[in-house]
């Protein structure tokens, strides 16, 4: 009888742990665009280049707008309209240590989708000497069109509101070039100036730049204090905390994008009547929101969000976990600027 009891007890012990471990490889809730946005990173919200209603505690690049009125088209279809800048939430980023794995949809997991997919997690190198060289983190990212002003039909001039409809748009898993650096690198040759100590060590200067204002557009290579923006894949030196790996491949799929032409610019005078191509990624007109595993929070003052290399030290602290809180979902928000009234919408 006593080894029945032994053989009951370790079969039931088997079945608890296979029951937590299905629980913890993917865990997330179904956003609520309502409750978990952080509304008060549309501000500052400018009517004919003039801040209105409530401001906020980042700073507002300057963009170039142009004046309070503005034009759109030629000829006969020349429109008129006032100059309309404010912060749109635009896409949702997950970063995931698992291959399939949906956290913004209630956790769902597809596994490897039938593509045999490997789960690269976390990889040591080491030194001929067999000592530890380094740890080499990998993550798959997926992004989500969430025009969220659009889809809750917030203003009523839409022409100035991104209209792509909620999608899953692009899995990181589909693509051969996130985890080969050699061929993301045929695709971004400009990654072989930076990879070198000088290049790396200017990133802290757009680190401290980052973290008591807005980053500095002419240092694109950086993430500020996450480190080198290159090579466009998922792999990275193991960072200080869940929440800088999340940034840094927030930060890295909007560079991919941008470059491959599905990831479109709406800022100042260029912006005002249709989004534009724009390879070399502005930094200072894009902000990042923490959705989940922890929220960023309800500020009404716009603290909630953060600009692109800004130090996760202290607003990441306790929002991440193990088990269970090591994926990440971030909301991206861009600076629109828009001739209200007349603007058309390119993409």
């Amino acid at each position: 009888m006593r080894p029945l009891s032994f053989l009951l007890a370790g079969a039931a012990m088997f079945v608890a742990a296979l029951t937590v471990n299905a629980a913890t490889v993917c865990q997330g809730k179904i956003l609520n665009p309502v409750t978990d946005v952080c509304w008060s990173c549309v501000f500052p919200v400018k009517i004919g280049g003039k801040a209105s209603l409530t401001t906020s505690v980042l700073p507002d690049p300057d963009t170039g707008a142009g004046g309070p009125f503005c034009t759109c088209g030629k000829g006969l279809n020349l429109r008129a309209g006032v100059t309309f800048s404010f912060w749109e939430p635009l896409r949702t980023a997950e970063i995931v240590r698992h291959a399939g794995c949906l956290p913004s949809m209630g956790g769902v997991n597809m596994g490897d989708m039938g593509l045999r997919i490997s789960d690269h997690v976390k990889v040591h190198s080491h030194e001929p000497d067999g000592s530890m060289k380094r740890h080499t983190d990998f993550r798959q990212v997926h992004w989500y069109a969430t025009p969220w002003l659009f889809i809750l039909e917030a203003l009523l001039d839409d022409g100035c509101l991104d209209q792509q409809t909620f999608d899953l748009a692009y899995m990181s898993e589909l693509d051969p070039l996130w985890d080969d650096t050699l061929s993301s690198f045929i695709l971004n040759p400009d990654t072989a100036l930076f990879a070198n100590p000088i290049a790396q060590g200017a990133c802290a200067a757009d680190c401290t730049s980052a973290s008591s204002g807005l980053p500095q557009n002419s240092l694109y290579w950086c993430s500020g204090c996450q480190g080198n923006v290159f090579p466009l894949t998922g792999w990275s030196a193991s960072l200080t905390s869940h929440t800088a790996v999340w940034q840094l491949m927030t930060h890295r799929f909007a560079m991919k994008l941008s470059r491959e032409g599905l990831l479109l610019a709406a800022h100042g005078s260029k912006g005002l009547c249709e989004s534009f191509y724009e390879p070399l990624m502005r930094k200072d007109v894009w902000r990042t929101q923490l959705v989940w595993p922890a929220h960023s929070g309800k500020n009404t003052d716009g603290s909630c969000c953060s600009p692109l290399g800004r130090t996760t030290v202290v607003s990441g602290s306790g929002k991440s976990w193990s088990p269970g809180g090591e994926d990440g979902v971030v909301l991206v928000w861009r600076r629109r600027d828009c001739c209200s009234m007349s603007a058309k919408w390119g993409g």
